[in-house]
């Protein structure tokens, strides 16, 4: 589902060139799950928006099903970002003049999958029945956070890419979201990458993989 090979990134300091990402190679396979940990600053999130096509490498590859995303451009990436990823932020990142059932509904609308039927399944497995004619702002942060997963599965996109979707949370809340959130992926083969600093939640992935001064290595 995806492979990184030979990927660096570094940015220009008043200090000179700052490397975050130094020749990083990563696979992650169809319906696999991977918790990627490091320290702050360590270049998590830079990972993470090369992978979703929201950033350019300076050099290496990212294939996602096959396709190099260095090859596309920004026109090409944006429709790529709509047709096979869900994004999920640690702050929800919900439209706030939108209500539940229309911020479920946005990212496969885009995508052009609105399934209905898939939407009630989500809306059923999340416990949102209850909050569809609500604004994000009515919600509780357990709430938001399962808006913003069923956003991010409604479009069936074959893979996740999350930053710290937990870490707003407290504890209880955050193990029900991963609970929901895994059960949901493992029953449409979809794959996880996930973000984070807890290592109690990265335990609950198949795979643990830890960035140190630019370079990946197995947790």
């Amino acid at each position: 589902m995806l492979r990184i090979r030979g990927l660096s990134k570094g940015y220009a300091t008043a200090q000179g060139r700052l490397a975050v990402l130094q020749g990083v190679d990563l696979q992650l396979e169809q319906g696999a799950s991977l918790a990627l940990m490091g320290e702050s600053g360590s270049g998590k999130s830079t990972l993470l928006h090369l992978v979703a096509g929201l950033d350019s490498a300076d050099s290496g590859s990212i294939e996602v099903a096959g396709r190099d995303l260095c090859q596309l451009n920004e026109g090409q990436l944006a429709n790529w970002r709509r047709q096979e990823i869900g994004l999920i932020f640690q702050q929800f990142n919900l439209i706030p003049s939108l209500t539940v059932a229309d911020n479920l509904a946005f990212q496969a609308r885009l995508a052009g999958r609105h399934d209905r039927h898939w939407e009630r399944q989500l809306v059923e497995r999340l416990g949102l029945g209850q909050t569809l004619s609500r604004y994000p702002e009515q919600l509780s942060g357990g709430q938001q956070q399962r808006v913003a997963l069923g956003r991010a599965l409604a479009a069936r996109p074959p893979l996740i890419l999350a930053d710290e979707p937990t870490g707003s949370l407290d504890e209880s809340t955050s193990d029900d979201v991963l609970d929901v959130l895994l059960e949901l992926l493992a029953d449409n083969a979809t794959s996880l990458l996930m973000v984070t600093h807890s290592e109690r939640m990265a335990s609950r992935l198949q795979r643990r993989v830890r960035l140190h001064n630019g370079r990946l290595s197995e947790s």
